[in-house]
């Protein structure tokens, strides 16, 4: 087995719960850790044997292009398509990090992670 990690892809998105963050957007990261077998690709060194990253930097731009209320609803989605995707992925941990988020506070972020295994 072995670990792809994809660290602070950023995207400019417009998800919240508050009609204004779907107007003037804000600025996001993500996160992403996926475990799968790496073994053949090791010695082969072959893009078809493993896990592109390339594909999955693709998924998460692309499911953060669509609006949700709830970053826990993006990061889902991101599951559930890598699964859908790319069956050689056993598990994935994905943190949506909101990046001074509207809290009335001096805050950094906000992240929800969630972690599933393919069952």
């Amino acid at each position: 087995m072995g670990v792809i990690k994809l660290k602070n892809i950023r995207t400019f998105s417009f998800h919240g719960c508050l009609v204004e963050e779907s107007k003037i957007g804000s600025d996001y990261s993500v996160d992403l850790e996926i475990k799968a077998d790496l073994r053949k690709s090791s010695f082969s060194d072959k893009l078809a044997d493993t896990v592109d990253y390339v594909h999955l930097n693709k998924i998460v731009v692309e499911e953060m292009a669509i609006r949700s209320k709830l970053l826990e609803h993006v990061a889902q989605r991101i599951v559930a398509r890598i699964f859908k995707e790319i069956p050689a992925v056993s598990r994935i941990v994905v943190g949506v990090s909101k990046l001074n988020p509207p809290i009335g506070g001096d805050v950094e972020a906000v992240t929800v992670q969630i972690e599933e295994y393919r069952s």
